[in-house]
């Protein structure tokens, strides 16, 4: 542009480039200084310049990239600008950020808002980045005028705190953790653990409060995300009582086991050595006292069709691996220490659970001995009553019923609970017949219409005589090996409270009352036992869908 063109341009803005060096000076002699800057590189750059299409948005541009190395300069900014201009640059649909100094400030702006609270991120964002009126955010917000300035006022001072801090990630950023495996001892609501632990995030959050309290902000500093995006999930938990709050702060209201090498094969020696004693004596006393073949004890189980013209019977093996965990479990239970109740440690939740949760975290390449027993599907035991009978029941690597059924096991239990009691009275309809086979439940032969007849594939305990036979075998045997089980259980008692946060010890502690009683682990280790030595021998693949599943009378 030619000279005169260029002091006619220049001097039209004169005023608009003062009153934007005024607006973001803290004085006039600082607007004067700038406004003469923005001026001077403005005249020269249209002096080379014949190709301006759009004059204001050059001297806007000007202006801005002029503002953001003033304050640079003049050590006003924080991180080379301040919040106020950087805010100016995002909001500014029209400013060029083609520095290093201006895409860095606004990058660091840009995360630094995201640690505010969830109140001042919405009025900074509707002040600087929607161009709103104070008064009018206020009305929208439903607060008080007095209240956004203050809210703005102190949200500077947090910005500028953030800016000036070099925020630390920890590992969790680069090698995020994942459960290993998560169970349930009470029961269940309608959210399953899936939907529960839904994500890498929601489980590393856990993960990191585990031993201590932290606030939304340092939660997402150890994992190298926006607190945006860790307060929404934050809420959820606390919401269904994952995550409690200590003084703003949150910690894990479960308990998130991550052991080591030497406690699992404490724990894998501890329970290896009880099983050996206790099923083995189990096992011999229920084959050599005849009561198996109690008439009480009811079970049609078998591979094939079930005769028409005989009753049939589940083979003996059947009825073991159903009645050896059952009596493991049940047994004994005036030995127990029960001096915490479920109710001192159990939550209640919004989907109507009232339970303990637990999740375990494996270290990478932890090296284990070739003996360990590893609890792989395992899912209970389970069981849910009708006030007559109960349906007992677990699912493990030797079942064939799909994924646990621990979130549809209630409804199912309550429905072949009541199937059971009308089929001994009356026949089932076609439809409910092919629902309880469908499950293995049931079989069925014959035509309906004619000559027909049907075999539960359960094992039953048709009276409350039987089953306080079977218990008292069961606790004979504890009463005699109980001194063995608690010098067992010292130990490992000490070891796991130690590697449990203090604030959940009791809840640790409250568990550790079913060690050899009511404990997957310990009913595993029966099983596996005896099948190494020969004693049980593994179901076949028609007793799969069936197997370790029992009703009782309550």
């Amino acid at each position: 542009m030619n000279r005169q063109d260029v002091e006619k341009t220049i001097t039209e803005y004169l005023q608009p480039i003062f009153g934007f060096a005024l607006k973001r000076c803290k004085s006039i002699h600082d607007a004067e200084d700038l406004s003469q800057e923005i001026t001077i590189r403005a005249f020269r750059a249209l002096l080379i310049k014949d190709d301006v299409a759009d004059m204001g948005k050059f001297i806007w541009t000007v202006a801005h990239n002029t503002l953001s190395n003033y304050y640079r300069d003049t050590a006003k900014s924080m991180a080379g600008v301040s919040i106020d201009a950087v805010a100016e640059l995002i909001a500014d649909p029209h400013a060029e950020t083609d520095t290093d100094d201006n895409t860095d400030a606004i990058q660091r702006l840009q995360t630094e808002i995201a640690y505010l609270s969830r109140l001042q991120r919405r009025i900074m964002i509707a002040y600087y980045f929607e161009n709103r009126r104070q008064a009018d955010i206020a009305r929208a917000l439903g607060i008080p005028l007095g209240t956004v300035k203050w809210h703005l006022f102190e949200a500077k001072k947090e910005l500028k705190r953030g800016m000036d801090t070099m925020r630390k990630a920890s590992e969790l950023k680069f090698n995020p953790i994942r459960f290993h495996s998560w169970g349930i001892n009470g029961s269940v609501g309608k959210k399953s653990p899936d939907e529960i632990f839904r994500s890498t995030l929601v489980q590393n959050i856990c993960y990191c409060v585990r031993n201590t309290a932290k606030t939304i902000n340092e939660i997402a500093d150890d994992l190298g995300v926006s607190p945006v995006y860790v307060e929404t999930e934050v809420e959820f938990l606390e919401e269904y009582g994952f995550l409690q709050v200590q003084k703003e702060k949150y910690i894990v209201n479960f308990i998130i086991s991550e052991p080591s090498a030497e406690l699992l094969t404490m724990q894998n020696d501890m329970y290896k050595r009880a099983a050996a004693l206790f099923a083995n004596d189990l096992y011999d006393e229920l084959t050599a006292s005849g009561i198996l073949d109690d008439p009480d004890i009811l079970c049609g189980q078998t591979d094939g069709p079930i005769s028409l013209t005989e009753p049939p019977k589940a083979d003996r093996n059947f009825l073991l691996w159903t009645l050896i965990p059952y009596i493991a479990a049940w047994s004994g239970k005036t030995l127990m220490d029960k001096r915490i109740s479920f109710e001192e440690v159990a939550t209640i939740r919004p989907d109507g659970g009232h339970n303990i949760y637990h999740a375990s975290v494996v270290p990478d390449g932890m090296v284990l001995s070739d003996d360990y027993v590893y609890m792989k599907n395992w899912c209970g035991p389970m069981w849910n009553g009708n006030g007559e009978r109960i349906l007992w029941q677990i699912d493990s690597e030797w079942t064939d019923r799909g994924a646990h059924q621990g979130f549809q096991y209630s409804e199912d239990a309550r429905r072949i609970l009541g199937l059971y009691k009308r089929e001994f009275e009356d026949r089932l309809s076609k439809d409910e017949y092919a629902w309880l086979a469908e499950r293995g439940y049931m079989k069925t032969n014959g035509d309906y219409d004619g000559h027909f007849l049907s075999a539960w594939q359960i094992v039953a305990l048709e009276s409350k005589e039987i089953q306080e036979k079977l218990l008292a075998i069961g606790e004979r045997i504890k009463i005699k090996h109980q001194a063995e089980f608690e010098a067992l259980k010292a130990p490992y008692t000490e070891a796991v409270l130690e590697s449990v946060p203090v604030h959940l010890r009791k809840v640790k502690a409250y568990e550790l009352q079913f060690v050899f009683h009511a404990d997957g682990w310990f009913l595993l280790h029966c099983i596996t036992a005896l099948l190494k030595n020969g004693k049980l021998k593994e179901p076949t693949e028609g007793q799969k869908k069936s197997l370790t599943t029992l009703i009782a009378n309550v």
